[in-house]
């Protein structure tokens, strides 16, 4: 039983890349299905889709790697846990490592990154740093 589904959503991202892996399958809900767009857009994945019917419904990850063969996925870091929620407002947000990576937020507006949650003028939830 998992008991943070983002939490072990973006560890098995991130041990995927660290062992050469060219994609992973993980469980769907709505929530990571977002955060899996949302990391696509901004680069970090080549594809995402959804496959199965019902209850066996699973996500299919297709990972991104850099031309020397390193993955784009390097660490993440969760902010926000089932213990500690972490709420930023939108003038609260600043860039995370020197902007080469982001933060994702769990916004009114949905799961936005830090950028787009600037744009928006919107804060929320902040789910995890990657970069």
């Amino acid at each position: 039983m998992v008991g943070d589904p983002i939490g072990d959503f973006i560890v098995r991202l991130k041990n995927a890349g660290a062992v050469k892996h060219k994609g992973v399958a993980l469980p769907h809900s709505k929530m990571k299905m977002a955060v899996a767009e949302v990391l696509k857009d901004a680069g970090f994945l080549k594809s995402v889709e959804k496959q199965g019917k019902k209850i066996r419904k699973t996500i299919h990850v297709e990972l991104m790697y850099k031309e020397d063969g390193t993955p784009r996925i390097t660490e993440v870091k969760r902010v926000s846990k089932p213990g500690r929620r972490v709420y930023k407002g939108a003038d609260e947000i600043f860039p995370v490592r020197y902007g080469k990576g982001m933060l994702v937020l769990s916004t009114p507006k949905g799961i936005l990154t830090d950028s787009q949650a600037q744009k928006e003028r919107v804060g929320g939830e902040a789910l995890f740093e990657i970069w």
